[in-house]
Formats: C-alpha cells, structure tokens, sequence
C-alpha cells in the first residue's frame, strides 16, 4: 500500500483526474439524499479482505455516494449556512493531503503554523483586535466557542485565586435567548449554567439586558457571549454597548461570529461590529463566508497565554514540546492532533488578495437586500425580518409547516434548489442564506416563483 509502483501509480492519476474534473465543473448537479436501502442496492459492500481496487472504489463514489450528498457549494443551495470554497482554496486543500503535514507543532510544522498565523493575524486586524492578538484553526464553531469558553473560566478561576476570593457555587456565562446551540452545548459540556438574556424584538442583544443579568448573578458569570451574525436571521448583537460593560463589571467578552464577523470586510455591514476590538475571544467559520473548504474555524484570542494556559496538554512524551516557547497550535484549543486547516485559506487568500474578499462579500449583502426587497414588494409574501448581512428571512401567507416542508422537498427533489423551512416565534417561515458568489437574483426570483 505504501510502495509507488505502477498500481499507485494509476491510482494516484484516477484521483487526480477525478479532482480535476470536480473542481472546474460548471454544472455539478444539486444532488440530494437517497434512502438507506437504496444505497445499499446500488453500492452494496465495498470492503472484504481483497479489495475491489482503486477504479471500482472510485467509481462507486463518482456515481453512487456523491450523487447522494447534497453539493454544498451549489449556487441554489441556500439553506443552514452554505459554503463557497474557491477554486484555490479547493485545490489547495489536496497539496495539504498530500504534503503529509501536522499542524499541531511548531517542532513539525514551522512552516505550515507560521502561515496559518498570518491568517489569523489578518483576520485579528480586521477585527481591531491588538498585534499579540492569536489563536489557532480549529474543526467548528462548537469547538471553537467551545474551547473559548474553557479558557474564559480558567481566567475566572485564575482571578479568583489570585485575589485569595471563594469560587462560586456554579459558573454562569451569559448569552442571548437566540444565541447559537453550541453555547448550550459548551455549557453542558462544561457544566456550567447559561443565564438566557431575552433578545429585543429586533433580534439583538443589548448592553442594557446583559447588565441585568450581571447584576444579579454577579461573581459567578465568568463569559458574556455576544453573536455576530445569528444563523437564523444573521443578526449582529449590539456589540459596543455590550463591550462598554467591561469598564464596569469582571467578564470575558467573546464574540460568536462563525457565520457573520466575516462581513466585517465588507464596507456596507463594518459599522454593525462596532466594540468586537473589545473581544477577549472571536470565532469565526472561513468555511462559511471565507471561501474556505470544511471544516476551518478560526479562533483568535486577545491574549493567546489565556488560551495556552487553559489547553496546554501535559506528559512526558510532550515536554519537548511544551517546555519551549514556540507557537504549538494545538495549546490553545481542545485538541491535540490537528491537520493545518488554516492552509487553503492562506493559499486562496495570498492568491487572490484581501480586496477580491471584500468584493464577494459585499455582493452577498447586496443580493440579500435585493431579494429581500422583491419578497416585499410581492402580494402574498412577508419579510420576517429586513436583512442585516446575507441571510432573508419570510414567509408566504397562509402557509402551514407542512406546506413549506412540501414545497422544499419538491424544490431538492426537481433539483431547482436546497431551501429548507425554519421557524420564529413558533411561526414557520423559510430562509434564503447567501455566501456564494455565484448565486444570482434571477435564480432567487425563480425561487420564489415556485410558492406562487
């Protein structure tokens, strides 16, 4: 398996090929779901002791198991939240396979981590965050919030010992009541309680609310987490007036924007992040609205020894790692083995430069606002919410869940688009979610032509 010899050879050209093919498609089809018992008639067992060898196995993901994986970077798929890798960034991302790195040291991967820290110091600027800001690329958001989470109650802890204080009861952090589901997550995970701030009915989440919730749980709140960019709605939370708190109370500031800080290089949405440069943690996904291939999230603190003290593994094997002063990815996350996720964005972007990003995303907003005044203007349709960045938010009167569950599944099953129903207020609604730049409006009005 591991000799290059002529049947590796050809191995290697069939992928190869097959890559090439895949990344400069133009008419990749949708694809959709197929049930389980259809797999199982049209792929059946792939694995016995002999191997059905390289062309067969390829063959069988060409044209059985990918058809039935729904093609996230299709135009028309614009449900949860999409991605759009470049062509860069998706090609790239097969020279990190095949460099056989690791990107969880600086011992073994100096070259690999040094780059993803250019990123990440890039992405901290556009942020306001200082020059020592730092962090590292990890799988998701929910890692991410995650292991920001972690190291905001290490901090607490640390405090509290330093000033020779009690530890509460329990820990608390405080977000919004339409926070995303990993800071649940986190806090189970954690065990640590969440105090649940209701959100204005605009959707954001004020300065004055989150003081509320300090006031009366006090010492024992060790993070407020603030969203840039809910998934739902794409809302970005009064930021500043949140950020202002830290001159009068004790709390880690951080700052989920998996899917929405990223709209901060675009001139039409900077303004709404105002007070994110007052972070003590941001996330945010590049395989959301950076172009970037899954699974990246970049997590960046202000002070990177935060992280580091909080994620620092330990033992023997490692002390040639943790007894130096080098940047090891892996101290400032809950993780140890990483591959160096960070790279294709590094590629893409050093490719095509920061302006090319700021162009695509500004034409996510701009169509969003477009649609988002065509649901408007139409007799029967009603915007939930006017867009702030890229995600639209309606509904179509009269319209029961089971109406939108047909419509969508009519939708993926003609192979027009993947929009999925979603809810508010326990009212059903659907949602377009734009980050790729090759959707058009044209496609979103023939979209909303369907549920005439």
């Amino acid at each position: 398996m591991h000799e290059v010899s002529d049947e590796t050879t050809e191995l290697v050209d069939l992928v190869l090929d097959y890559s090439r093919r895949r990344i400069l498609a133009t008419d990749t089809p949708l694809d959709k779901p197929i049930p389980e018992f259809e797999l199982d008639r049209l792929a059946g067992r792939s694995i016995d002791e002999h191997g059905i060898g390289a062309e067969r196995a390829l063959a069988k993901f060409e044209h059985v198991l990918a058809p039935s994986c729904i093609t996230t970077d299709h135009p028309q798929y614009l449900s949860f939240i999409p991605t759009a890798p470049t062509k860069a960034a998706i090609a790239f991302d097969l020279v990190v396979s095949a460099s056989a790195l690791y990107g969880g040291s600086w011992l073994e991967g100096a070259g690999a981590v040094y780059a993803e820290n250019e990123v990440l110091a890039w992405l901290a600027k556009e942020f306001g965050l200082p020059a020592t800001a730092g962090g590292v690329f990890v799988q998701g958001g929910t890692l991410g919030n995650l292991s920001a989470l972690v190291a905001a109650r290490e901090h607490a802890r640390l405090e509290v010992t330093l000033a020779g204080g009690e530890m509460p009861t329990r820990w608390k952090v405080v977000c919004s009541g339409e926070a995303h589901s990993s800071i649940a997550s986190a806090a189970r995970v954690m065990d640590v309680d969440v105090v649940a701030v209701a959100a204005g009915d605009d959707g954001m989440l004020r300065g004055d609310a989150v003081r509320a919730a300090l006031e009366e749980h006090g010492a024992s709140v060790f993070a407020v987490v603030a969203t840039a960019g809910s998934t739902n709605f794409g809302i970005v939370d009064d930021l500043a007036s949140i950020a202002a708190l830290k001159d009068e109370f004790e709390f880690w500031l951080h700052v989920d924007g998996a899917y929405g800080l990223a709209g901060m290089l675009s001139p039409l949405a900077r303004d709404r992040f105002a007070g994110v440069e007052r972070a003590d943690s941001v996330i945010v996904d590049p395989h959301k609205w950076l172009f970037a291939p899954f699974d990246a999230c970049a997590l960046i603190y202000r002070d990177p020894e935060a992280g580091r003290r909080a994620h620092t593994q330990h033992a023997e094997y490692l002390d040639t790692l943790t007894e130096t002063s080098e940047w090891s990815p892996s101290d400032y996350a809950a993780h140890l083995t990483r591959r160096a996720r960070g790279l294709p964005l590094w590629f893409s972007l050093a490719t095509h430069g920061a302006a090319t990003y700021r162009e695509a995303v500004t034409a996510s907003i701009r169509l969003a606002h477009d649609i988002a005044r065509e649901i408007e203007r139409r007799d029967g349709f009603r915007l939930v919410r006017a867009p702030q960045l890229s995600v639209v938010v309606f509904e179509r009167d009269g319209w029961t869940k089971a109406d939108y569950d047909a419509w969508s599944a009519r939708l993926l099953d003609e192979q027009h688009a993947f929009v999925t129903p979603s809810s508010h207020a326990g009212r059903p609604n659907t949602r377009f979610a734009i980050v790729n730049p090759a959707t058009t409006f044209e496609q979103l009005v023939a979209i909303l032509d369907t549920m005439a």
